[in-house]
């Protein structure tokens, strides 16, 4: 498939392989096996398969070939692996590629099952990481020194969504000959250009906004064809964490209305923060989209679009925040996001209630901070039912 193809349309495309039935939808090879012709064929394939031949479903399977070469067409990397979920891929990017001594330089605003890996997984095997603020240059520039192996950050940080410069950081990384891996979940493959930005590796959670309809689990690592083939897949191949054949056939379907659903999910995210932008039981309202964020150019020039996610900080802490969650008739409270409805959390209590309260206070994980995850419901019906949640808060 040709490259001057535009994303949408790779992602109804790219990757497909047919059977000899000449099936339209894509087919799901539901196999952990395959039969060999002779003993002679096995052996062959044990040394070296080819492109179109499998071995065991923890290896490779039809249907999860299908999708790590659609998403990799769309990403623009030369390969990818797809995993059994989004921390799959995280931890099986960082484990696979790091030994005891190494360095890793990350920023601090992370999702807590990152923090988790890079502080308690890799500090008890030994490789050493720097947490940095994120948007601060100048601390990549003295974290950053000869014989890092990699930088890691979230393009967009969860929940309190502060951008990181991919090209400036890259540039910082790679004059010391470091490895650039990016978590891109909330860029999304949409509005991501990542790996023209200086990206080498690209981890996306593929059970947000890649599935979009809260039914699989799964995750995708995006890279050269050498790091996915020689560092990472010996290491997931072996350790098991590989995405089912299901999962994969559910997430090929996915793909398909992938940008319907991002760009009309932006666009009501867009229009929700405007109209909560100064309103009197809020604190802040957090968006890239809006003028006011720290990062608004860098969003523009980056992504292009303020994402499908909103944060904003209520008066009156947990309790007010609780208040109103519970008012909400059409948002639902879930921890996930990417979702085609509209779900919402407060971070404090559930995806980031491990951290102590002293690291919640730096990364501005307040009592009253609540992350919504914008759906595609219509746009008026999710802002009346915010508006009215709100106005049921205790003064």
């Amino acid at each position: 498939m040709t490259d001057k193809l535009s994303k949408r349309t790779k992602a109804v495309h790219a990757g497909t392989r047919r059977s000899q039935y000449g099936e339209l939808s894509e087919a799901i090879f539901l196999t952990q096996g395959f039969a060999y012709d002779s003993a002679e064929q096995a052996e062959a394939r044990f040394i070296k398969a080819g492109d179109d031949e499998f071995i065991y479903a923890r290896y490779g399977n039809p249907t999860v070939r299908m999708f790590e070469e659609r998403i990799a067409a769309l990403e623009g990397t030369e390969d990818a692996f797809a995993t059994a979920s989004g921390m799959a891929a995280v931890s099986g990017t960082l484990t696979s590629m790091l030994r005891a001594g190494d360095h890793v330089v990350s920023s601090r605003a992370l999702f807590g099952s990152c923090i988790y890996v890079l502080e308690e997984v890799l500090g008890r095997y030994g490789v050493e990481v720097t947490f940095v603020d994120g948007t601060d240059l100048d601390q990549w520039r003295a974290a950053v020194r000869p014989g890092t192996k990699a930088v890691f950050f979230e393009s967009v940080s969860n929940p309190t969504l502060e951008m990181i410069d991919i090209a400036a950081v890259a540039e910082i990384a790679h004059a010391q000959g470091a490895l650039v891996i990016v978590d891109n979940v909330f860029a999304t493959p949409v509005f991501s250009d990542a790996v023209a930005q200086g990206a080498d590796v690209v981890v996306y959670s593929a059970t947000k906004h890649i599935d979009g309809q809260g039914r699989v689990l799964g995750g995708v690592i995006l890279g050269t064809r050498e790091f996915i083939r020689k560092t990472v897949e010996p290491y997931m191949k072996h350790t098991g964490g590989s995405m089912s054949p299901f999962s994969a056939w559910v997430l090929l379907k996915g793909l398909e209305t992938m940008s319907l659903r991002v760009n009309a999910q932006a666009a009501t995210a867009q229009k929700l923060a405007e109209a909560l932008e100064g309103h009197a039981a809020l604190e802040r309202v957090i968006y890239p989209g809006l003028a006011a964020h720290p990062q608004h150019e860098l969003c523009r020039r980056q992504m292009g679009q303020g994402g499908t996610v909103i944060a904003f900080d209520i008066k009156g802490g947990q309790a007010a925040a609780f208040a109103f969650l519970n008012a909400l008739e059409v948002v639902l409270i879930s921890n996930n996001l990417g979702d085609a409805k509209s779900i919402i959390t407060h971070p404090a209590t559930t995806t980031h209630q491990r951290l102590p309260e002293d690291q919640k206070v730096t990364l501005g994980i307040t009592p009253g901070l609540v992350r919504m995850s914008v759906g595609i419901e219509d746009t008026d019906d999710l802002i009346a039912d915010v508006l009215q949640a709100l106005a049921k808060v205790p003064a």
